[in-house]
C-alpha cells in the first residue's frame, strides 16, 4: 500500500445527490478551481487518506452550500456502485499540488517538524488539529504531556520545512499552563 504522504485528500464523498450520477463532496482543499476542474482525475481513498484502487474522472462540477456537486464521467445515474462511494476520500498525488506562497506552509508539512522555543527544542509537530476558533499544534514533549499550541502566525519566527525546524515565540507563561 502507498505512503499516505505521497497523496492530499482534496475532499471526501458526503453521498450520492439526485439521479445523474452526483456526489456531494466536502471540501478539504483551499483551491477547489484548480484540484475540481474538468478532465482531471481523482483517486479515491481510505479515510487514512491511502488510495484504495479506483478512480474518478470530473466531468463536472457546481458549488452547494457546504462543498459542491461533482458529476463523475464513470456514473450516469445512481447505481449500487455510485452508493458505495460515500464516505470514501479523494485524493491526488501531493506532487500536484500547487506550491504555497512565500510565508505559508502546507499543514502535512508541519507535521514531524522540531519544536523550537528561544534556543531550546520544545518538542515535534505530531499533529494539526482544526478547531472552530483556529488551528492548534499538538506537541510531543519528551517526558511531559502533549501540548497543545495555537498555531498562530505572530509568534513563528521561522518555518523551514525542509530542516524539518519551527521556531515560535509564543506568549510568556503559556508553556507553563
Amino acid at each position: 500500500m502507498a505512503d499516505p504522504t505521497e497523496y492530499l485528500s482534496v475532499g471526501t464523498i458526503r453521498r450520492p445527490h439526485g439521479v445523474r450520477g452526483e456526489l456531494a463532496v466536502g471540501l478539504e482543499t483551499d483551491r477547489p478551481r484548480s484540484v475540481f476542474r474538468t478532465g482531471r482525475v481523482l483517486l479515491l481513498g481510505d479515510a487514512g487518506g491511502r488510495p484504495t484502487g479506483g478512480t474518478l474522472t470530473v466531468e463536472k462540477v457546481r458549488s452547494q452550500k457546504d462543498g459542491l456537486l461533482l458529476k463523475a464521467a464513470e456514473f450516469a445515474g445512481r447505481t449500487p456502485e455510485l452508493e458505495a462511494l460515500r464516505g470514501r476520500t479523494l485524493l491526488i498525488p501531493a506532487a500536484e499540488a500547487a506550491p504555497v506562497a512565500a510565508g505559508e506552509v502546507h499543514y502535512r508539512d508541519l507535521v514531524g517538524m522540531a519544536v523550537w522555543v528561544g534556543g531550546e527544542r520544545l518538542g515535534t509537530v505530531r499533529s494539526v488539529v482544526e478547531t472552530a476558533a483556529g488551528e492548534l499544534l499538538a506537541v510531543e514533549r519528551p517526558g511531559r504531556a502533549e501540548l497543545l499550541l495555537p498555531f498562530v502566525e505572530a509568534w513563528v519566527r521561522r518555518t523551514d520545512p525542509r530542516a524539518g525546524v519551527l521556531e515560535i515565540e509564543p506568549p510568556e507563561g503559556l508553556l507553563e499552563l
